[in-house]
């Protein structure tokens, strides 16, 4: 029981990384940020 429970935690925290990444990239590229650091607005379009 203690392993699948360790497991589960790790599975928890793993998920809960991923989910803040992605709303951080989604958020930047809705203030107009590109996944390569630069402005998108000034790429010629590449970055969508």
């Amino acid at each position: 029981m203690g392993t699948i429970m360790g497991t589960a935690v790790a599975l928890i925290l793993v998920i809960g990384c991923v989910v803040l990444s992605v709303r951080a990239l989604l958020r930047d590229r809705k203030n107009g940020k590109c996944l390569c650091g630069k402005d998108c607005k000034s790429c010629g379009g590449h970055c969508k």
